[in-house]
């Protein structure tokens, strides 16, 4: 997975990346608001962004924001990165769109768990994203029926937009996504096949004789 670094020291920015490339992750790394944002509007843009607070141009919550505002609904996950400390300002980054938080300077093992949080929540999204693309292709794949069908009393064809009669078989075959197989049902067998089998039994017979 890639992780976006936006940190405008460098000392901080380079151990950060150091840390995560060593954990095995792919990293981009900036330094000011601005390129991250950027960066987080691209396309296959990174799902998860370690933001500083305090950056020239523009700060880690003002990306965050920003990013909450982005159309689509895959965002990436947000941590920011602070050396501030008081309730009140973690609150306000939060509220401001972060996922999480992580005081500065950081701990290695509070990093390494943080991130494993957001790749598990990042991995989440992925697997619900990809059921819900799973579920609008089925659905765009079922035609419905809906209102009245005109079926005749006598044959039991049906109409359809052209003003044409159908067997019912070609009718639901035309509007539903249904395969049918054919067979007798146990009255038609009584009252119509076999009287037909009769009748060819005599017709055979007496031609027999």
């Amino acid at each position: 997975m890639q992780i976006l670094i936006a940190e405008d020291d460098l000392v901080s920015r380079r151990a950060l990346e150091t840390t995560l490339v060593r954990w095995g992750y792919e990293v981009r790394a900036v330094q000011d608001g601005a390129a991250a944002w950027r960066i987080l509007q691209e396309p296959g843009a990174p799902k998860m962004a370690i933001l500083d607070w305090m950056m020239p141009e523009m700060d880690g919550v003002e990306v965050c924001r920003r990013a909450r505002a982005l159309p689509h609904s895959e965002a990436a996950y947000l941590i920011l990165l602070t050396a501030k400390g008081s309730k009140e300002e973690l609150v306000e980054g939060l509220r401001g769109g972060a996922d999480d938080y992580l005081t500065k300077p950081f701990n290695r093992d509070e990093l390494k768990a943080r991130v494993h949080v957001g790749w598990r929540v990042v991995n989440l999204q992925d697997r619900l994203a990809d059921r819900v693309r799973d579920l609008e292709a089925a659905l765009s794949r079922v035609k419905q029926l809906q209102g009245l069908l005109p079926i005749c009393s006598y044959c039991k064809k049906i109409r359809n937009d052209q003003n044409y009669w159908q067997q019912i078989d070609a009718f639901f075959a035309t509007h539903a996504d249904a395969q049918f197989s054919h067979g007798i049902c146990p009255t038609c067998y009584e009252n119509v096949v076999q009287p037909e089998l009769r009748k060819h039994l005599i017709l055979n017979s007496s031609q027999a004789e």
